[in-house]
């Protein structure tokens, strides 16, 4: 079984395979798996530090394994204007969930409650798996700001 212990900045020239995990599976500091091309690996990360799409696994024997991110059930509200995905936004940021941000959309993990809550504010719900990228928190440093 391949260890892994270290994790690396995006892009490397060597990558030899990849292992496609989901938002859950990344936020864990130890995870049994296999890599995409079916070999078995252990993964041994900093509690607290959840592992981010894109990042290369070093192993043990100097193999460079990239993390991807799974598609998975998602709930993606966009905004047509500015003021209704800043004020849906506030709302979601107030309810402390895990949120994902982009231009006019926000993606949260499906939720009835807080889909309708979006709805009120005129946004429209997607309801397509897509990979799930929260922001990392407030006080943490952002390695995933773009």
């Amino acid at each position: 079984m391949l260890q892994a212990y270290e994790r690396l900045p995006h892009t490397h020239d060597a990558i030899v395979d990849t292992i496609t995990l989901d938002h859950d599976t990344r936020k864990k500091a130890r995870i049994k798996g296999a890599t995409d091309q079916g070999k078995d690996i252990g993964i041994f990360m900093q509690r607290g530090q959840p592992l981010l799409v894109g990042e290369v696994l070093k192993t043990e024997c100097g193999l460079l394994i990239e993390v991807l991110g799974k598609a998975e059930e998602v709930s993606t509200a966009i905004a047509t204007d500015w003021l209704a995905f800043s004020k849906i936004c506030y709302h979601l940021g107030n309810r402390h969930t895990s949120l994902q941000i982009g231009e006019r959309w926000v993606r949260f993990k499906p939720d009835h409650v807080l889909e309708e809550l979006a709805q009120n504010y005129g946004l429209s719900i997607d309801k397509t798996p897509a990979i799930f990228e929260p922001e990392s928190g407030a006080y943490g440093h952002n390695e995933h700001a773009h």
